[in-house]
């Protein structure tokens, strides 16, 4: 059977995926086997420990089928007592959507919302918790996804020092791909899913905790298939099982992940080629004329946003004209700017950037109607010729055939932009855009 690819899913999640993922998910599993439990499950949650570099004397884990979504629900409505009192700090729709829970399962809380391209810092939460002494636990989203900042936590850590407030962090896309020390921020609860920075697939996530602070919740959940001590317990007395139904086949692509991470040389070896991707795109972005919606100092490298070039710039049809080339971006979240984004993790590499680039330099003349084609020498040469008027880019690979190009320049409407020769074929531009 072909499990290959039928395009690159550049979004944060779910993302594309190994073929080798993929292939894991083509048998059936029983539920209740120690093949299943203790072959699979167990090693899961012991591997997630020991990629988080913690002990398993003190930190434990559980994992809970749904989304990111059901466990960040599933570890407040656990961990935040009636008598508690809530801080959320958001700077986007994932922080934002912690208050809306708070809201459904009836707990005190305190909103701080900033706006989305604003960072939540150690002084944000300072002034938070000054405003607001009697708080005992504080959440906040570390990869904010709707933008693609990527929030501070040591500094949000640091004010957190002493004042014995629950600390609870979802780090849905960042965890796998951004190192995090949880033993070191002394983070009490960190919540993931299957389907971000290891390389799964949809279906499960999973909450890592200190064991004495989530051996508390018990008999705190305002739900029953959302108690995650219930789950907890069942997986620790059970041997990896689960209380209901588990999806059996996302958790053995997960157990492929997994290995193809530690492969890879564990969260730094995958950080770098993140940051890679990141680096790629927005240099080869930036030289088409695009700006991103972030300054460089806060912008992680899970995802990026970009402004739309014009006001009349259509989206759909750059997504439409993309996905034909075999690539899914995302469109924007902001409240008040035009954006769409462009996801830098899953099983991708610089060379991915290298071609979604190309396809983009293969669309651009259509939306923006080139009009003048100049081909350049070398950095400090002389123009090797001038190519007329309205001439199209693969007539212009077609004549141009010199080994001396390594920058093209196009003039267009309303805008001039100079290309990197990494984006170009020498000698056959056409044949690299089309």
């Amino acid at each position: 059977m072909n499990t290959k690819r039928n395009y690159l899913l550049l979004t944060p999640g779910p993302l594309s995926t190994s073929e080798t993922v993929r292939e894991a998910m083509l048998q059936d599993w029983c539920t209740w086997d120690k093949d299943y439990n203790e072959g699979i499950v167990t090693p899961i949650r012991k591997g997630l420990l020991a990629i988080a570099g913690l002990d398993e004397d003190e930190y434990t884990d559980v994992l809970l089928q749904g989304s990111g979504t059901y466990c960040v629900e599933a570890t407040i409505g656990a961990a935040v007592k009636p008598t508690d009192k809530l801080l959320i700090l958001a700077n986007g729709a994932y922080g934002k959507r912690m208050a809306q829970i708070a809201e459904y399962y009836h707990i005190d809380h305190v909103l701080v919302s900033l706006h989305e391209t604003e960072l939540v810092t150690g002084e944000v939460a300072r002034k938070a918790l000054e405003a607001n002494p009697d708080i005992t636990h504080l959440s906040m989203v570390h990869s904010e996804t709707t933008t693609g900042l990527l929030n501070p936590i040591e500094e949000v850590a640091e004010v957190l020092k002493g004042r014995n407030i629950t600390f609870i962090v979802d780090a849905m896309s960042s965890f796998g791909g951004v190192p995090i020390d949880m033993k070191k921020l002394d983070i009490d609860f960190l919540v993931s899913s299957a389907n971000k920075c290891i390389q799964g697939v949809p279906g499960f996530g999973f909450i890592i905790a200190k064991k004495d602070k989530l051996i508390a919740t018990k008999g705190n959940a305002r739900s029953l298939s959302l108690d995650i001590y219930a789950q907890w317990e069942t997986m620790e007395k059970g041997g990896g099982k689960w209380r209901f139904t588990s999806p059996t086949h996302v958790v053995h692509a997960f157990y492929q992940a997994m290995k193809e991470l530690n492969e890879e040389g564990g969260i730094v070896a995958r950080s770098e080629r993140y940051k890679q991707n990141h680096r790629t795109l927005v240099d080869g972005m930036r030289a088409l004329g695009f700006k991103t919606l972030l300054p460089d100092a806060s912008q992680g490298p899970i995802i990026t946003s970009f402004l739309y070039p014009t006001a009349d710039f259509d989206f759909h049809s750059f997504y439409d004209q993309l996905k034909a080339k075999g690539f899914v971006i995302y469109p924007g979240k902001i409240s008040d700017a035009d954006t769409f984004r462009i996801g830098n993790i899953g099983d991708i590499f610089p060379d991915d950037m290298e071609a979604l680039l190309k396809s983009f330099i293969c669309i651009l003349p259509a939306l923006f109607q080139f009009t003048i084609f100049t081909a350049i020498g070398a950095v400090g040469e002389p123009p090797l010729h001038e190519l007329p008027l309205n001439l199209s880019l693969s007539d212009a690979g077609v004549r141009d055939s010199t080994s001396r190009m390594s920058v093209v320049e196009y003039k267009f409407k309303p805008k001039s932009l100079i290309l990197p020769a990494s984006l170009i074929t020498v000698g056959a531009i056409g044949t690299a855009i089309d």
